[in-house]
């Protein structure tokens, strides 16, 4: 049974911080933290009460030399979070004392980030398209992988036995972890694929495309069963919120579309007044964060995100 929400009732609200614009934001896995990354080269974490009040207290993340373009939590650890950067570096920090913990130089400009879901491994993708699979204990690579197209989002299943990439050939690939055996090629969209979210259910995943259409794929039979058809620009993010029944995407449109996941319509929609980087909903509640190129009235980057879903502003 799905859960019904007013969403008209619900406001956002805004977190400054950085000096730049908002490149990624990311939950952790009890959905009390947000990370942000962004070009100013630092992440920050915020302290989120669901349903307080109170100035979120926020903590830096300093280290790296270049933008951070994407991070991601560990799904084991509320307090671990891993950052890809443009300086080649992938970092590890304690979000309770800001340090970092490990580091890894890898090849090339980093811009893609994930964790398996059991926490052992963390993918992350580079400007040259290639792939690189760390040991998370060890803080080490065992695969390196380069591919002959362009890779953009990469995602593992739920069960961390299928590994997704998404192509600007339009495609999907398909490939069994841990061995990167290439098992399928699903020709998704007519244009790139630019990103993927796999539902918490784990009965479905999607795919946003320059062609601003997102589609609804089946898992277990790798089949589109849905496509969600609101936006008129190409999609760069997309989320499921926590029990599945809706999906949040974003692009250039100056909205951000939640539609119903089971009937592919549109339920709300978020004014927004840039393009947006990156949308996700907290894994325990309805709440979206999300960021994009918000500028300021002397056209200076805002360096903002905001949270949608407060039952006040």
């Amino acid at each position: 049974m799905e859960e019904k929400i007013a969403f008209k009732n619900l406001h956002s609200r805004e977190y400054q911080g950085h000096k730049k614009k908002v490149h990624s934001v990311a939950w952790n896995c009890t959905g009390t933290k947000l990370a942000s990354g962004s070009v100013d080269q630092t992440a920050r974490v915020w302290h989120i009460e669901p349903h307080g009040h109170g100035k979120a207290k926020d903590i830096e993340l300093k280290g790296h030399t270049d933008s951070v373009d994407q991070l991601c939590w560990d799904p084991k650890h509320a307090d671990l979070i891993a950052t890809a950067s443009g300086d080649k570096t992938v970092r590890l920090w304690d979000a309770r004392s800001g340090k970092c913990s490990q580091q890894a130089e890898l090849s090339g400009e980093n811009i893609n980030i994930t964790y398996k879901p059991d926490g052992t491994h963390i993918a992350v993708g580079n400007r040259d398209d290639e792939l690189t699979i760390l040991d998370v204990r060890k803080f080490k690579p065992i695969h390196r992988r380069k591919f002959s197209y362009e890779v953009n989002e990469i995602a593992w299943n739920m069960t961390g036995d299928m590994f997704f990439l998404t192509t600007g050939n339009g495609t999907v690939e398909v490939l069994a972890y841990p061995l990167l055996r290439p098992v399928d090629t699903l020709m998704a969209h007519t244009a790139g694929c630019y990103c993927i979210a796999i539902d918490p259910t784990g009965r479905y995943f999607a795919v946003g495309s320059a062609d601003s259409l997102v589609s609804l794929w089946d898992i277990s039979e790798m089949l589109c069963v849905q496509t969600f058809t609101k936006l008129e620009w190409p999609v760069r993010t997309i989320s499921f919120n926590y029990t599945g029944d809706y999906i949040a995407s974003a692009s250039e449109d100056l909205f951000i579309d939640i539609s119903n996941v089971h009937t592919g319509r549109t339920v709300h929609q978020i004014p927004c007044r840039a393009a947006m980087n990156s949308v996700e909903w907290n894994p325990k509640y309805n709440l979206l964060a999300y960021a994009g190129d918000d500028k300021n009235k002397y056209s200076a980057d805002e360096g903002v995100f905001r949270i949608f879903g407060f039952e006040s502003s």
